[in-house]
């Protein structure tokens, strides 16, 4: 093998990964020592990325789209099945069914988008642009809500059927919705921090941790013959392992058994793939804390301080990569609907976040409200990215509300896919479409309201 330079395929990864490193560490620094930055609350993945970002457009730096986007998906899956990993708290309440309530949160908010997204794009199509593709507003639910991957693929079927530059406008939306998360939610978060309302300060015993914290009871001890922190990446690893394999044979029987059907969720599975880890995982643990009990295990093998590390690390890694593989030749052309659309699916999605959020987590309404519309208007990366300047351990059941409640939306969301197929038909199917997504957003929100009121009406 050449070792030397001329091998890029051997050394571009390195070189990559040391971009990222060496942003993380400059607005690592920058926040450190600029007050202005640090009182802004801005996360230092966040500011590595747009300094990237900004280093490639200069044409100082070269970014390798397909590495980034590689870290990006690969990266989701790794830190979601090594927070699913944890050792759960014994003492928590599991009978709230914050997954059902988060699916339902997540599923009401794809139809209030795509009904403001196909109102605007229907107002304009009969009036100013007569020539818009009438369904193109329903593109905003798949950029903001379910991210760049969905965007490109209804955008690109959407461009076939007669949308010129559907695939780039939906890049663009999803484009939008993640320096949407990223730049108006930090802000948002500002708001909220100036009225006392969150704080990104550390608690007071925050400097002042017991052992507990790092080493729960009966662990691996430090001295023993393997580190712990091996022992912990292998578990994901494996877990991760475990994923590709489980996903690879549910696809493969599901094209076996029907063609169109291993067409239509080959993508949606292979894009949720961090869902079927974060379920392998949870099936590990399970199984790992049966074989303690029965006195096969002798030891807990998961530290959840160190997976809580291990889960930041490539949380990280995917939010800088993410930002910094961006293209803002995307967001050129069809400026006025896509301007109008995503403006707009910035303040509805907030706005009914902030209303439903209330009935679901009145324990930890601004974890749960500030995570969700970072997952809403971006990915489940930006979720985690602001929830983590507010709950910097995930603490709280906020970030893994995220996780279980897309397993639930991927059942809820199922209409989802045939409403998109639906709208594209005509402009008369395009009006119906609205009408059954204002009918199914009554009924996710009837079961969301009862669901969220039983607790209290049993207290």
């Amino acid at each position: 093998m050449d070792y030397s330079a001329a091998n890029a395929s051997l050394w571009n990864i390195i070189i990559q990964l040391g971009l990222i490193a060496g942003a993380i560490l400059a607005a690592n620094a920058l926040r450190t020592k600029v007050r202005a930055i640090r009182q802004a609350m801005m996360p230092v993945a966040v500011m590595a990325g747009f300094l990237l970002l900004i280093l490639k457009y200069a044409g100082i730096v070269h970014i390798d789209a397909e590495i980034m986007e590689i870290l990006v998906y690969h990266g989701i899956a790794l830190g979601f099945i090594a927070m699913s990993l944890r050792v759960p708290d014994k003492t928590a309440n599991r009978k709230d069914r914050a997954a059902l309530k988060s699916g339902a949160i997540i599923v009401s908010t794809y139809m209030v988008q795509a009904l403001t997204g196909l109102a605007i794009s229907m107002l304009l199509g009969f009036t100013l642009m007569p020539g818009l593709f009438k369904a193109a507003g329903i593109l905003l639910p798949m950029g903001y809500g379910q991210g760049p991957g969905q965007a490109n693929n209804v955008g690109t079927s959407y461009q076939n059927l007669g949308f010129a530059g559907g695939r780039s406008f939906g890049l663009a939306i999803a484009a939008a919705g993640y320096l949407c998360a990223c730049i108006v939610g930090v802000i948002l978060l500002n708001v909220l921090a100036k009225r006392g309302s969150v704080s990104g300060k550390k608690k007071e015993n925050d400097d002042h941790l017991e052992v507990d914290f790092f080493q729960a009871k009966n662990e691996l001890p430090v001295s023993d013959s393997i580190d712990r922190l091996s022992v912990q990446l292998a578990m994901v690893l494996v877990t991760y392992a475990v994923t590709f394999f489980a996903t690879w044979g549910l696809t493969s029987g599901l094209s076996a058994i029907s063609e169109g059907l291993g067409k239509t969720l080959n993508t949606l599975l292979w894009g949720f793939n961090f869902i079927i880890g974060s379920a392998i995982a949870i099936l590990l643990r399970a199984l790992l804390e049966k074989g303690r009990r029965a006195g096969i295990i002798v030891r807990q093998y998961q530290n959840n301080y160190l997976l809580n590390r291990i889960s930041g690390f490539f949380f990280d890694i995917m939010i800088v990569a993410g930002i910094s593989s961006i293209n803002i030749e995307d967001l050129s052309g069809l400026w006025l609907p896509f301007v109008l659309i995503a403006v707009a699916g910035g303040v509805i999605t907030w706005l009914f976040l902030k209303k439903v959020c209330k009935w679901a987590y009145p324990d930890y309404f601004y974890e749960g409200l500030i995570s969700m519309y970072g997952m809403m208007t971006g990915t489940i990366s930006s979720g985690i990215l602001l929830l983590r300047e507010i709950d910097s351990d995930l603490r709280t059941p906020a970030a893994n509300n995220l996780v279980s409640g897309s397993s639930v939306g991927i059942i809820l969301g199922a209409p989802v896919l045939v409403l998109v197929s639906l709208a594209a038909k005509s402009d008369l199917m395009t009006g119906v479409v609205m009408l059954i997504a204002a009918a199914y957003l009554a009924v996710l929100l009837l079961v969301l309201h009862r669901v969220s009121f039983e607790k209290k009406k049993k207290n």
